[in-house]
């Protein structure tokens, strides 16, 4: 298990190819996002940032993608 980071912030980001929006959400650490958008500008695009723990990054990253399907009543 990794060790926690004390001002470790997680950002949410989308990967852009010939203009599109690719493929799903992805996370990853600011660090690491800082360093993606050195070596390849633009070719990312940030989805939000600031984000406090790779739990809620991971969560918020993939929206209602495998929530449980609501109930409904049952008829009679």
């Amino acid at each position: 298990m990794r060790k926690r980071v004390a001002n470790e912030s997680w950002v949410i980001y989308q990967t852009i190819n010939k203009g599109v929006v690719t493929g799903p959400n992805s996370v990853c650490e600011q660090t690491e996002w800082e360093e993606l958008e050195r070596s390849r500008p633009g070719s990312q695009s940030l989805v939000q940032q600031g984000i406090s723990s790779e739990g809620v990054a991971e969560r918020l990253a993939r929206g209602t993608s495998g929530d449980p399907v609501p109930r409904g009543s049952k008829m009679r």
